[in-house]
């Protein structure tokens, strides 16, 4: 793909996100299921869940600027999926694991967030404000996640990793 112009970068970060948010979705049920809190484990159900529809929300963004959402394999959220995978392969104590879980989420979503961010911005600049909203509710979306994460770490699952 040729990029010569704001729109063209546009659509481009549009798919990484896109990569980015199915790569998730693979992941999100084996977190969930090797995480031991139960609070953390249905936060990673429910993470699941709003995930699939922020593909839906980016396939409708794709559809309004006919483009296909094909084309980009995000090499960002593969190396970071990745570092994640590998703590869950490790023998680590329960609650460890929990609190290397989170730690792992939180990267994510600060992906996410960052790209979330810069492609609003270019919707709006774009004068795509309707596309632009779309964004900022996965990015709001994004940002609740990563505090729910940081409750759960700091007031259940890092004291009892401490133990």
């Amino acid at each position: 793909m040729k990029m010569e112009s704001l729109k063209d970068l546009y659509v481009d970060q549009l798919r990484d996100l896109y990569s980015a948010e199915n790569q998730i979705l693979k992941v999100l049920p084996m977190m969930a299921d090797k995480a031991s809190h139960p609070e953390l484990k249905t936060a990673f159900q429910e993470h699941e869940v709003q995930t699939r529809e922020h593909v839906r929300r980016l396939e409708q963004v794709f559809e309004t600027l006919g483009e296909k959402t094909a084309g980009h394999h995000c090499k960002g959220m593969e190396g970071l999926l990745k570092e994640g995978d590998e703590l869950m392969k490790m023998k680590v104590e329960s609650d460890v694991l929990d609190a290397g879980l989170i730690t792992s989420a939180q990267r994510v979503e600060h992906y996410e967030m960052a790209g979330y961010g810069t492609v609003r911005t270019f919707a709006r600049q774009l004068g795509l404000n309707d596309q632009a909203e779309i964004l900022q509710r996965t990015l709001d979306e994004e940002g609740r996640t990563d505090e729910r994460l940081t409750m759960l770490a700091e007031s259940l699952v890092n004291p009892d990793a401490m133990r």
